[in-house]
């Protein structure tokens, strides 16, 4: 019982800090970046990649070794969404972390422009992750079982 707890524990710390981590990224953006703000985005995006790693184990052991059976999981298309937006999620991510990656370096008080694509693939990333709390909720609650 203290394993599927602290598992479970660990795995909401996880989502806590992806979404600290993105809505922190969020509020950085501006239309013009100086490479020294592109560096901290950065780093707040190795958070975010971090913190989904923690996501993506902690889950994982709660839907094979730990807790429900895995079969309460499986067969359940609620949580296949919520796999499958999470997944989108991490897709749209790949954009903005390349651009921050490749702008980070340079001379740090040179003034990089922000393509609104980087700007609008954050604000869906943010607009995704609110619906995996409700397809938690509708599953907790017994819910999309086929």
């Amino acid at each position: 019982m203290i394993d599927f707890i602290l598992v479970k524990y660990v795995h909401f710390i996880g989502i806590f800090a992806v979404v600290g981590s993105l809505v922190g990224e969020a509020l950085l953006l501006k239309p013009e970046l100086k490479r020294s703000e592109i560096a901290r985005l950065s780093r707040v995006d190795m958070v975010y990649g971090l913190a989904t790693m923690v996501v993506l184990g902690a889950g994982f052991t709660l839907w094979f070794a730990i807790g429900k059976p895995a079969d309460f999981y499986s067969y359940n298309w609620i949580f296949i969404l919520k796999l499958v937006l999470f997944t989108l999620v991490g897709i749209l991510s790949i954009i903005p972390t390349v651009f921050f990656m490749k702008n980070r370096k340079g001379e740090q008080d040179e003034y990089v422009s922000l393509p609104a694509k980087i700007r609008n693939l954050i604000y869906a990333e943010l607009a995704i992750l609110l619906l995996i709390p409700l397809c938690a909720v509708l599953m907790a609650n017994g819910l999309g079982t086929f």
